[in-house]
């Protein structure tokens, strides 16, 4: 089926039916995943979705429905259900579509790889095999296992509208994941390791990813609490992510819009160390989170949102940008699937890179905490504060002294983000979200 002239068919039937401006999101899908536990297979699922969605414009007054059926005679009804919500909807000045270039394609971006699909289940069995077994290889502590796994997918996203615009691309991923658990003097412990990306050949071996969760896992055991006191403290780079990612729910233009952040009133005003400088980034080749167009349409982009510590733009979808006014416009982060309207959200944000492995961070310290597990984020987007129970190593004249739990760590965001002293160079882009391991000055550790 030519999926964009269908969706091109929709836009013009939703004109005749009275609508003064209209976009249609097209998505069709396939998903497979397996998941193992001590080398027998648990669940294992493959499932296809298909799904249109329509937002119609009429005076200002929007309506929306959703189908997953592409019969004619439902897609006229899908269409005279929308125009009448529509109908009967309040009327808002900043309803419509956006005012930007059409996309043009971006086979640049290297986010479809047709090898995916066509790779054959037991061999996607084996690799979640594989992957859980080099975990119980590598150490006779790890007793257990909550399972390794692997997952691909791939989807066609199209998006037309009546400015003229029909678009799509086809984008797909695979990852693979272990979860061992590990037993000493009758306590346990659990970890995870992963791999997560677009093409096959630049998964991670499922080996390695054993290994790596194995090693986690073990440096676990033994784990102790320490008394409370303020010291330093580094971020392993998964948690350094969770960091970022309140940070950029806190430069939600809507959210600024709502007065409901806790950076509402700094842009253009320093609220980081000078060594941070973070990014969102629609094309990076191969992310994640990468398009040629975001939900409304519009071309995707490299955003610089903190520069040298200084706040330097909110994110904005097209109608929160009319909304906020003074020459805002749309940043090309709208948000959405077949069956939601859009939404503001980043595609690639990582926090730049410095030149510092992780060990020569650690070594650096001659009394801190590096933490590798939370609970939760920890990141208040509206008021500013930062707390979290977490886990990790204690750290003696550079050297692993024990692992340690059971304790929390606080801050102000102002003063973690200032207190960035450090950053690594070990930035991996498996996630919409990522960090290399970061080094704060100080912080408080509640424990024993």
């Amino acid at each position: 089926m030519d999926y964009e002239k269908l969706a091109v068919d929709v836009v013009e039937m939703a004109r005749k039916a009275g609508a003064h401006e209209c976009d249609v999101m097209l998505q069709t899908s396939t998903e497979f995943s397996v998941q193992v536990r001590k080398g027998e297979v648990e669940t294992l699922t493959q499932s296809g979705s298909k799904g249109l969605g329509i937002r119609v414009f009429i005076n200002g007054r929007m309506g929306f429905a959703a189908t997953s059926d592409f019969d004619l005679p439902e897609l006229n009804r899908l269409v005279q259900g929308a125009v009448a919500l529509a109908g009967a909807a309040d009327p808002k000045a900043e309803n419509g579509l956006p005012t930007s270039p059409a996309p043009e394609p971006r086979p640049e971006l290297k986010i479809y790889d047709p090898t995916i699909e066509s790779l054959p289940t037991d061999q996607k069995i084996a690799m979640a095999k594989r992957c859980e077994s080099a975990a119980f290889a590598a150490d006779p502590r790890i007793t257990n296992s909550e399972g390794a796994g692997f997952g691909s997918g791939s989807t066609v996203t199209v998006l037309a509208n009546s400015s003229g615009v029909a678009a799509s691309y086809h984008s797909s991923a695979c990852s693979v994941y272990c979860q061992p658990l590990a037993e000493e003097s009758g306590k346990k412990q659990v970890d995870y390791e992963y791999s997560f990306t677009r093409s096959l050949d630049r998964l991670e071996d499922p080996e390695e990813i054993g290994r790596k969760a194995a090693g986690r896992v073990i440096r676990k055991l033994g784990a102790r609490k320490i008394p409370t006191q303020s010291a330093p403290i580094v971020f392993d780079r998964r948690i350094a992510a969770q960091i970022w990612t309140g940070v950029v729910a806190a430069l939600n233009g809507d959210q600024v819009y709502k007065e409901m952040s806790f950076l509402k009133d700094k842009l253009g005003q320093k609220i980081a160390s000078r060594t941070v400088t973070l990014i969102d980034d629609g094309t990076l080749v191969g992310g994640a989170g990468s398009a040629p167009f975001d939900g409304e349409g519009v071309p995707t982009r490299r955003n610089i949102l903190i520069e040298h510590g200084v706040v330097k733009m909110f994110l904005y979808d097209s109608e929160t940008a009319r909304k906020v006014g003074g020459g805002a416009a749309s940043t090309a982060n709208a948000l959405r699937s077949y069956n939601s309207t859009p939404s503001i959200g980043p595609f690639n944000v990582y926090l730049q890179a410095g030149n510092s492995t992780q060990e020569e961070i650690l070594s650096g310290l001659a009394n801190g905490l590096f933490v590798t597990n939370t609970m939760g984020s920890g990141v208040n987007p509206v008021t500013g504060d930062f707390s979290t129970g977490v886990s990790g190593l204690w750290i003696e004249n550079g050297e692993v002294a024990y692992p340690v739990e059971e304790i929390t760590i606080a801050s102000s965001m102002g003063t973690l983000l200032n207190g960035i002293e450090q950053i690594g160079a070990d930035l991996i882009f498996n996630s919409s979200i990522v960090s290399p391991t970061i080094r704060i000055a100080e912080m408080v550790i509640s424990g024993s």
